[in-house]
């Protein structure tokens, strides 16, 4: 069977997540039939070079030989068994490892199974917490501008991007939203560092005045991906953590996008030494083969929910809530962040990527050239508001899977991708700017 054959099929059947449909009359969906490493293969055999992870999942490359050895060797023992009143090795060596990644300061792993769900997880122990200890009104939540945190009726509500939620406001709560430390917002002669600053003195403010009301605090610790991979310096995470602690309040750190590495270590978090109240990790921690959320916790947390009354309890759950065979994939896949030194090759890979995509950093056309970790993007010159789908299309004749945000270009590719693969994407993303801006002009 060719492409058409899947297209025809997918399009009648398949109603695909984040789409307009009616842009799929002239954008084209691609089928996809094997991939391996940073490559997907269509049906008619052309490849494309995964530069966005498959929306930042997959981060030691598809057809991952030990991740695929671990589920074939797990597959044979146990593939689920409910959680309530049951468990398992990998849910429980899994739980383990996570809390040491944060040197057991969380030491509470609650699972579940998207990004969504972690958030909204976090947000109910939050305000259960304040109920239990008899503070019923701190249940407001204060989000950045321009965050996101995902797309059910929680998260949605302490999100900040109107595309995703303005439909929705009959389901969702008033959230309180409080500037961003978005280094691309710093005035004349600041630094990121003051721009964070100044970002920190207005949660101050908020929080000086509305904190016996206030249940927590939500950030993307470093990189605000959504909104267009926004950047900020780790002061910001310092000012909030301290500011959160000495006004009562929870931070809540939604890593779904950049933790295991993505920002250069670990955890983002680390970059600025603190620990937050609430982790929430999901995306790439299975490697991008299983769906898969967890949501960490320190121990007074854990505690004030430890009651013989059940309705003190947190009465949340997932049917396939920490899954066999997902965790055992996540094990897998810390197992080759060990095994590998990835951290360390990662800052180095870093550095040579940067320096290979020197010609788009030096294009007029382009500004705010920003890098972190495995993360690069860059902000285009146009007023084109189908610029997004033109490069996705575009790229995908030149062989590259690139999904701007907005006039937001970015990379998040696969910690296999190498300096060949690289040079190519820099390559191939310069030759779609040029052809998209010419014929957009």
């Amino acid at each position: 069977m060719n492409n058409a054959h899947y297209l025809a099929r997918s399009l009648h059947a398949v109603w695909h997540p984040c789409t307009q449909m009616k842009t799929h009359e002239w954008l084209p969906l691609k089928p996809i039939a094997s991939a391996q490493g940073v490559w997907l293969y269509d049906f008619e055999g052309k490849r494309y070079l995964d530069a966005i992870s498959s929306w930042w999942v997959n981060l030691f490359g598809h057809g991952n030989a030990r991740i695929n050895a671990a589920l074939k060797d797990q597959l044979d023992r146990l593939e689920h068994v409910i959680l309530a009143g049951f468990t398992h090795e990998p849910a429980i060596e899994l739980a383990e490892k996570l809390s040491a990644l944060t040197n057991n300061k969380l030491g509470h792993c609650f699972f579940a199974s998207d990004g969504s769900s972690a958030v909204e997880i976090a947000l109910k122990m939050s305000v259960h917490f304040w109920r239990n200890s008899g503070k019923p009104g701190k249940n407001k939540i204060v989000c950045l501008e321009g965050s996101y945190h995902g797309e059910t009726a929680g998260a949605l509500s302490i999100s900040d991007l109107g595309l995703y939620k303005d439909a929705y406001t009959a389901l969702l709560r008033e959230t309180v939203t409080v500037p961003s430390p978005d280094a691309r917002g710093a005035r004349a002669g600041e630094s990121a560092a003051q721009c964070a600053e100044r970002a920190a003195a207005a949660l101050e403010n908020w929080l000086a005045q509305h904190a016996g009301e206030t249940a927590a605090l939500i950030v993307e610790p470093l990189v605000q991906c959504a909104t267009g991979m926004a950047m900020y310096d780790p002061l910001y995470l310092r000012r909030a953590r301290e500011i959160c602690s000495r006004h009562g309040v929870h931070l809540i750190a939604d890593e779904i996008a950049v933790g295991f590495g993505r920002t250069g270590t670990m955890l983002a978090c680390e970059q600025a030494g603190i620990t937050p109240d609430f982790l929430c990790l999901s995306k790439g921690i299975t490697g991008g083969y299983l769906p898969l959320s967890v949501v960490l916790t320190r121990d007074e947390v854990y505690a004030a929910f430890y009651d013989d009354e059940i309705a003190r309890g947190f009465l949340h759950s997932h049917s396939y809530t920490g899954n066999a065979l997902a965790c055992r994939a996540a094990l897998a896949s810390l197992a080759i962040f060990a095994e590998d030194d990835v951290i360390a090759n990662n800052r180095e890979k870093s550095r040579q990527i940067t320096r290979l995509a020197t010609p788009l950093a030096e294009d007029d056309r382009i500004s705010n050239f920003r890098n972190r970790g495995m993360i690069w993007a860059f902000d285009v010159q146009t007023s084109d508001v189908h610029f997004a789908g033109k490069v996705f299309a575009t790229g995908l004749e030149h062989g590259v899977l690139l999904r701007p945000i907005g006039n937001t270009v970015y990379f998040m590719p696969p910690y296999v991708i190498s300096l060949d693969e690289a040079a190519f994407l820099v390559e191939q993303t310069s030759a779609v700017l040029n052809q998209v801006l010419r014929e957009s002009a």
